[in-house]
């Protein structure tokens, strides 16, 4: 299982092949400024692992705040699925589950250092700790049926200072727990993952964000956006903040609209991003290649016309 994550770490670190994508900076330049954040505004994040706020909404998050805006961010896991992370960070080939919730409990930490880097207070995050890899599972054959998970041994939360602690690795706890923030933040807007994003737990924190927002009459307050966007996106790799982020290849049929960052803003999502050691060691140059001159939302899910992937219902 290490070597599989090394081969993904490896992957996603790639030299730049920027070629292989037709989106220029004059693409971007044309899109729509998406409408600023204002004072007393309530913003909520929903980040599938630690580290995906900084990666996609970092600088907004800056703005935002500044501005007056109230963000507040949700993880749905602690991120404790990546063994190679764990390899360094707990010094073994073969990390087990004890290895692999230690993972969990570091990585919750440095998200809430990242998130203080950003300007949002610890009493505006929310850790739910279900588990990294599996949010897929407990959408479908697991709503109901309690999950193991594969990495950490685990078939509950664990991770400190989560909401539930206790609760079951179940789709209906984790709609349930999410459910809680959302009743308890009454968002303006939720910035949740694009359905098209690459990895699986991303695309069902997605459809899980669609039903609910649904359910309460207010989808049309869920902004979207991108983090594992396809084939070595963004490029080049590296720390380029003078570069734009260009659109995810994966979604670049959505009404992307685009959110210009100041220096400071910069700055203050690099700091973050930095707060992420167990990440950063293995894939700095991709994570530090979000940190561009702009971000992107989207305020629909799709393309004109378009549908869902299969299985987006849910049960």
């Amino acid at each position: 299982m290490v070597l599989a994550s090394s081969a993904l770490a490896a992957w996603i670190n790639l030299p730049q092949i920027g070629r292989l994508f037709n989106n220029s900076a004059d693409r971007i330049a044309a899109l729509p400024p998406a409408p600023v954040f204002t004072r007393g505004q309530r913003i909520l994040i929903l980040s599938p692992h630690p580290d995906d706020e900084t990666l996609c909404c970092g600088g907004m998050i800056a703005g935002a705040i500044v501005a007056g805006a109230q963000v507040s961010v949700v993880w749905a896991t602690a991120g404790d699925g990546f063994e190679f992370a764990a390899s360094l960070a707990e010094r073994t080939l073969d990390p087990g589950d004890p290895q692999m919730r230690a993972l969990g409990q570091t990585r919750a930490q440095e998200a809430l250092k990242a998130a203080a880097a950003l300007g949002i207070p610890a009493s505006h995050t929310v850790m739910l700790g279900y588990p990294d890899g599996g949010l897929s599972a407990l959408f479908t054959t697991n709503y109901t049926e309690t999950y193991t998970a594969r990495t950490t041994g685990a078939s509950a939360v664990y991770v400190r200072g989560a909401q539930t602690p206790g609760a079951p690795f179940t789709g209906q706890a984790l709609e349930a727990d999410l459910g809680r923030v959302l009743d308890r933040v009454k968002p303006d807007l939720v910035l949740a993952p694009a359905p098209q994003d690459f990895h699986p737990d991303h695309r069902t924190l997605s459809y899980i964000a669609l039903r609910l927002m649904s359910a309460r009459g207010q989808a049309g307050r869920l902004r979207f956006w991108g983090v594992h966007g396809g084939l070595e996106w963004p490029v080049p790799k590296g720390l380029h903040p003078e570069l734009p982020l260009t659109l995810p290849p994966l979604a670049d049929r959505l009404p992307w609209q685009r959110v210009d960052l100041s220096a400071p803003e910069l700055r203050r999502k690099q700091q973050a991003t930095d707060a992420y050691a167990t990440q950063t060691r293995i894939m700095g140059r991709f994570m530090r290649a979000f940190v561009r001159r702009n971000e992107l939302l989207s305020a629909e899910p799709l393309p004109e016309g378009g549908a869902l992937p299969s299985g987006s219902q849910g049960p």
